[in-house]
């Protein structure tokens, strides 16, 4: 998956809960550098990483990889 496509959903779906970034890598015990490069699509997400965003943001694995309209 592309990360500045993927950067953004994560980015879009965080703002779309209320969460800021410090809100965001508190509650997935991903440190809010590291969660900051995966929002600018400068480092990409493990596997483990992209499923605790997940399921702190209370969405499926595939609603990140769904294409923009």
């Amino acid at each position: 998956m592309e990360n500045m496509h993927l950067a953004r959903r994560i980015r879009a779906f965080r703002k779309l809960k209320g969460l800021t970034q410090h809100s965001l890598a508190e509650q997935t015990g991903i440190s809010l550098a590291m969660l900051g490069m995966i929002e600018r699509g400068t480092r990409g997400p493990t596997q483990e990483q992209l499923v605790k965003i997940a399921d702190v943001l209370a969405i499926s694995l595939t609603e990140f990889q769904k294409e923009q309209q």
